[in-house]
């Protein structure tokens, strides 16, 4: 979401870098485009202009312009400004006093509040919590048997809302149940409409009044910008809405929604939707998000994302496996999908400080998101002995497991070779005798993805020489083969 604007800071940023001292006049241009930055990503003007002079009224300060590297303290100005900005700090669900606790998801038609609050059960429940869906949306049928088709799926109780029930009724009635059932969080899945109505929010204010909900959330579409703003005050007026979630954040909106909507409600960010699993809900970092957005990546939301899908005993477990040379093909395919939950490859690399840039370089490289399904239907073609054993596929074994995963025997073949290779390479890794790479030499890649390619000229940190000096030395190769056939 946030990629054009990072864009536009960088080259800023650069420009600012590159100055030896700076003045009055080069801050002053330089904010003159971190502001124009800022308008192209849909912020609202007034949260502009306040951002822009709070920056500048520091970094005329003496000590950034006495300092020997001002460039860096005018960065590290605007990246406290930019979390200022975002809300300061992570705020957390305001649970008081006994359970069960009531979380009331409000919104607009179409804002994904019924996947949300799915998505929200399941975080919940990660917290060891006991969640209780209440499907109070009489008016959109198909909401009520969403939420019963998500409750079913991660195994959450559902209350039974039919159609002819009045919504007020079902949510008194569903803290009755819920308490019953001893479930500690009860969430209600609220009606929408396309646009705000009178009888919409009466409803709303009339199950707030019946059943105090602890919390109170705004749920908005990332993809709608400012109209996302403007709606959540519109809430706030009449709920005093305590947080809001921004849905579709993994989407290309500008995000302007998420740099105002804490300067013009004065309401918390409190999660954002990343995409469309369940398991896609993040709390919301003022934190992280500014230096996501600086390029600087995001290091502990990677930590959790690999936290959440690996094992700390299957940790234990494969590195033995790995000591003792007893790493399978079926223990790769279950690697293969771990590593699938933490997300897309280029998400990954947004995440890890310094990588966004050495992303844009890699934009001509395939990313092996195709070659990973591709090989884990070949081994899904395979046997339990097979998976176990590859050396007994012989060439009949491979003809049938190439035809069963839509591929060729030459890339069963070039799967088995690979993963013979890595499994050599692991364990010389796991006992200490893994020679050297070359500097520019190639590294067994992934089974059934060929060879990683080695380091590239002029990508900073690959091999140690730049595009200019690779091109001298290529012409330097040249020269001296010429006069050797002169010769």
């Amino acid at each position: 979401m946030f990629d054009s604007l990072s864009d536009r800071l960088e080259s800023v940023f650069k420009k600012l870098r590159g100055q030896g001292r700076l003045d009055e006049k080069n801050i002053q241009d330089g904010l003159r485009e971190v502001r124009m930055a800022l308008l192209e990503a849909d912020v609202n003007f007034k949260v502009v202009k306040d951002f822009v002079e709070r920056v500048k009224a520091r970094a005329l300060g003496q000590d950034v312009l006495a300092s020997l590297t001002p460039g860096q303290q005018v960065i590290k100005i605007v990246h406290e400004e930019l979390i200022e900005l975002l809300g300061g700090e992570s705020c957390a669900l305001n649970f008081k006093g006994k359970p069960p606790y009531i979380i009331m998801m409000t919104g607009l038609q179409g804002s994904g509040k019924t996947t949300t609050a799915g998505k929200l059960a399941l975080y919940l429940r990660r917290q060891k919590y006991t969640p209780y869906l209440v499907p109070a949306d009489v008016y959109r049928p198909a909401a009520i048997d969403q939420l019963r088709k998500l409750g079913s799926e991660l195994g959450v109780p559902v209350y039974p809302s039919t159609v002819d029930m009045y919504p007020v009724d079902i949510c008194a009635n569903a803290v009755r149940e819920a308490g019953l059932q001893g479930c500690s969080v009860i969430l209600f899945d609220t009606a929408g409409r396309l646009h705000i109505d009178e009888a919409l929010m009466h409803e709303l204010v009339s199950i707030k009044d019946r059943c105090q909900p602890q919390e109170i959330l705004f749920v908005a579409d990332a993809m709608t910008g400012q109209d996302a703003v403007t709606v959540a005050e519109k809430f706030d007026e009449l709920l005093d809405i305590t947080g809001v979630v921004l849905t579709k954040m993994d989407g290309d909106a500008r995000g302007g929604a998420a740099l105002s909507i804490k300067s013009i409600t004065g309401k918390p960010l409190k999660f954002v939707g990343m995409g469309e699993k369940l398991s896609e809900l993040e709390v919301f970092h003022p934190d992280r998000i500014a230096s996501r957005i600086l390029g600087m990546g995001d290091v502990l939301t990677l930590i959790e994302k690999a936290q959440s899908t690996i094992d700390a005993k299957d940790a234990a477990a494969l590195e033995e496996k790995f000591k003792k040379a007893q790493f399978d093909l079926e223990d790769f395919r279950t690697q293969m999908r771990r590593i699938k939950k933490l997300g897309s490859l280029e998400g990954i690399l947004k995440l890890i400080p310094g990588m966004g840039q050495m992303r844009k370089q890699l934009d001509n490289v395939q990313m092996p998101e195709k070659e990973m399904v591709r090989v884990e239907a070949i081994i899904n073609s395979m046997t339990m002995a097979e998976r176990h054993s590859p050396k007994i596929i012989n060439p009949s074994r491979k003809q049938r497991i190439a035809k069963g995963s839509g591929t060729t025997v030459t890339e069963v073949n070039q799967l088995l070779r690979n993963f013979e290779q890595m499994q050599k390479m692991m364990q010389k890794m796991m006992t200490g005798k893994m020679p050297a790479m070359p500097g520019g030499g190639r590294m067994p890649g992934l089974p059934g993805m060929g060879a990683m390619p080695g380091p590239r000229p002029g990508l900073p940190g690959a091999s140690g020489k730049s595009a200019a000096e690779a091109a001298k030395l290529k012409e330097k190769r040249k020269k001296a083969k010429k006069q050797r056939k002169k010769k």
